[in-house]
């Protein structure tokens, strides 16, 4: 079948609006991503966790197979000249759908509230003093944890519950259908690129690395999770995690302080590193092993793959790109807790 220029068009201006439209905050977060969204969330979410592989592997090889044979066939009906046009607009057409699909089912979170606005956040409380104190306080739950969190395997299912309820603290009335964790066809591209997992925006199931340390894998679902739950930035659903680890088990606790501990000191100046107090050996030998597992990626190809999220990441209004992973101990450190992992509302 041939694109139609008019329906090309058509999509393209609708794709160009849902990425520079001025959807105000306020209305998005009251109409979509705590209500209509989650409608959406819970219906794919629990559809696609009764398949044991990822829809979006089946999705990508039959997109696939049906570009390939509609090049071939065009090509043999129109000539190279006539079907490269026919083809070209086709694709155009593709792209502005597949953008305009993951803007409705997903995408829109990214224009929700900022979580800043609705927690008891202070930019006064971001001083060197206050972050190197967190810094401290990460470190001495990491060493204390850590015996404990070796002596069992992590449990998925008991992270459930702390999920729920770090939902609940940051306000929800409704909570997301947690996501099974799935391996796919792209864990050969996750391992080069040094990603630990994702979120698929369109069937809202969760992908995971399979190298991903067992001590990590509490922090990483939980993650994943947050995107579920319409936590679209980086930096919130990290908070996400952290807040439901120190919520969660012995494992998960230990999961959710060392990534504290690794967005600290990455956020933290250089010299002011020399200040954090010192992780025992046994924390540092699985600091050793993650470092271990990112340097058995390919430099290259995790450069690339930085380097394109970082785009993504700023096309849908994150100015951190990237840095927004990090940017987590903004909301750690500037939010007023009224519990350990419990911050005030406004």
């Amino acid at each position: 079948m041939r694109a139609r220029p008019v329906e090309t068009v058509a999509l393209l201006l609708g794709a160009v609006v849902c990425a520079v439209a001025p959807f105000p905050p306020e209305a998005v977060e009251r109409i979509y991503s705590t209500a209509l969204y989650l409608d959406v969330q819970a219906f794919l979410t629990t559809a696609s966790n009764q398949f044991p592989i990822a829809l979006l592997d089946v999705a990508v090889g039959c997109l696939l197979v049906a570009a390939v044979m509609m090049v071939r066939s065009r090509i043999r009906m129109l000539g190279v000249r006539r079907a490269f046009i026919w083809n070209s607009l086709t694709a155009a057409k593709t792209a502005a759908a597949v953008y305009i699909l993951f803007f409705a089912i997903w995408g829109l979170n990214y224009r929700r509230l900022p979580l800043e606005q609705k927690l008891d956040y202070e930019p006064s409380r971001l001083t060197r003093e206050a972050a190197l104190a967190f810094a401290n306080v990460t470190v001495a739950r990491v060493n204390a944890g850590y015996a404990a969190a070796h002596a069992s395997p992590p449990d998925m299912r008991a992270l459930e519950a702390p999920f729920g309820e770090a939902q609940a603290a940051l306000g929800a009335t409704r909570l997301a259908v947690t996501g099974v964790p799935k391996r796919s066809l792209l864990s050969f591209y996750f391992r080069r690129a040094a990603i630990d997992g994702m979120t698929d925006p369109l069937f809202l199931e969760i992908i995971v690395n399979p190298d991903v340390l067992e001590f990590e894998r509490p922090v990483v679902i939980a993650h994943e999770w947050a995107h579920l739950a319409g936590y679209a930035n980086e930096a919130e659903a990290n908070f996400v995690a952290w807040m439901t680890c120190v919520r969660g088990n012995a494992s998960a606790q230990y999961s959710g302080w060392l990534a504290a501990y690794q967005h600290t000191l990455n956020a933290l100046p250089r010299p002011d590193r020399s200040s954090v107090k010192a992780l025992d050996p046994g924390p540092l030998e699985d600091l050793r092993a993650m470092s271990a597992r990112y340097e058995r990626s390919s430099k290259t190809v995790r450069e690339a793959a930085r380097g394109v999220y970082d785009e993504y990441l700023r096309a849908n209004r994150v100015p951190e790109g990237i840095g927004s992973y990090d940017a987590v101990v903004r909301l750690m450190v500037g939010t007023r807790f009224t519990a350990p992992g419990t911050p005030a509302l406004r």
